[in-house]
């Protein structure tokens, strides 16, 4: 982890913390101490008791009072259970945002998608994950929906491990085909078909809990 310097220090050593957990620089079932903590990053104990307190809240870390702080278990039913949700959101957003899409949209999806592959090609982890991100996100900008993009937002955090470690897989690969096949459903205005092929493409993080 990086020191932090000035800033908004709580949201900053939250997302730092947060990266950490995502490429596995914490494992799950990492005893966590503040203290420790607070020493690489170069900040007091309060603003990372703070940062833990909102990635407990997202389910990244699990507390016992006097017992233990600690990485939540991938495999734990909270990060099922988010899946599961952030799965039927984004197939949501896919069905709602299909009528309404541009040719400009069209443009991003591809343009994310080939960012994708090139990350995957290059053994980039993070710089897919930023891609896919993009890829998805067109639908849920163009669905207009605050409801679904603030729970995406709200439950994503809790699958980033589970995407992190599939886009560090070959099996990856096969996410471009259904990226493409997804843009061609959406340019054929088919949102039924959209939407369940969103779905497949998200169902595939199962594999990796």
């Amino acid at each position: 982890m990086q020191y932090i310097g000035y800033g908004s220090l709580k949201e900053r050593a939250a997302a730092e913390i947060r990266s950490a957990i995502v490429r596995g620089d914490l494992e799950p079932g990492t005893a966590i101490k503040d203290v420790e903590l607070a020493q690489q990053l170069g900040l007091s104990r309060t603003p990372v008791r703070e940062a833990l307190a909102t990635l407990t809240d997202e389910g990244l870390v699990e507390t016992k009072p006097h017992a233990y702080t600690r990485v939540t278990a991938l495999e734990a039913e909270p990060v099922l259970d988010a899946l599961v949700v952030v799965r039927s959101m984004h197939a949501l957003a896919a069905g709602l945002a299909v009528p309404k899409m541009t040719d400009d949209d069209f443009a991003a999806m591809r343009s994310a998608n080939k960012a994708f592959k090139n990350a995957l090609d290059a053994n980039d982890a993070i710089a897919a994950l930023t891609a896919d991100d993009e890829f998805h996100a067109v639908a849920v900008h163009r669905c207009a929906n605050f409801a679904i993009a603030a729970t995406i937002d709200r439950f994503t955090p809790l699958v980033r491990r589970a995407e992190h470690s599939r886009f560090s897989s070959p099996n990856a690969r096969h996410s471009v085909t259904q990226h493409q096949q997804i843009i061609e459903a959406c340019e054929r205005r088919e949102n039924t078909q959209a939407a369940l092929l969103v779905d497949d493409n998200w169902s595939t993080l199962l594999e990796e809990l």
